[in-house]
């Protein structure tokens, strides 16, 4: 083998290897990645009991955000949706579920996708408060779910994103009054 040879080759793997860099830096920049938990407490106390399960923090409530939602900014807070989720009337699966109509549907239920078994388990219904908490931190809400988005902290930006969805239907689903201050 020549020298002109080994650099064809040696040129691609370095090629190659500079692509895989620039796509992990520019999914890492688009989507964000949660803390890593902390390590978990000592199961048992001084005298030996076990320890008290924490309590659960209370649910934040889309009453709170709705009354400030904004229907446009949700709809530009979704584009990183449409990369796994079809939003048109009558779409398909890309690699979620569409999310037409998914205000008000019965969880697990569109034809054609395979859903988890901890989604089917879930059972219910999609209500507006269900889909606020569930995109703050899918797999807190449905443990086992195939979702892998990581979730949105903001309240604000999930009561868009609700508030929006609500839109993209034949059928729109009464959103909670707003809470009073």
């Amino acid at each position: 083998m020549n020298s002109f040879e080994f650099n064809k080759i040696a040129g691609g793997v370095l090629g190659t290897l500079l692509f895989a860099q620039v796509v992990y830096l520019a999914s890492s920049a688009l989507f964000s990645h949660p803390a890593p938990p902390k390590p978990a407490e000592s199961a048992a106390t001084d005298a030996g009991k076990p320890a008290a399960a924490p309590a659960p923090a209370p649910a934040e409530l889309l009453a709170a955000y709705i009354g400030k939602a904004d229907v446009k900014k949700g709809e530009d807070d979704s584009k990183p949706c449409q990369i796994c989720h079809n939003f048109a009337k009558g779409g398909g699966i890309i690699l979620g579920p569409p999310l037409y109509g998914v205000v008000g549907r019965a969880r697990a239920s569109f034809a054609g996708f395979q859903y988890s078994d901890a989604m089917k388990a879930k059972g219910g219904t999609w209500t507006p408060q269900d889909i606020f908490i569930f995109i703050k931190d899918p797999q807190a809400f449905v443990p086992g779910t195939k979702m892998t988005f990581s979730g949105e902290p903001s309240p604000e930006k999930r009561a868009d994103i609700v508030a929006y969805l609500d839109t993209l239907s034949d059928h729109p689903v009464p959103l909670p009054a707003p809470a009073a201050h």
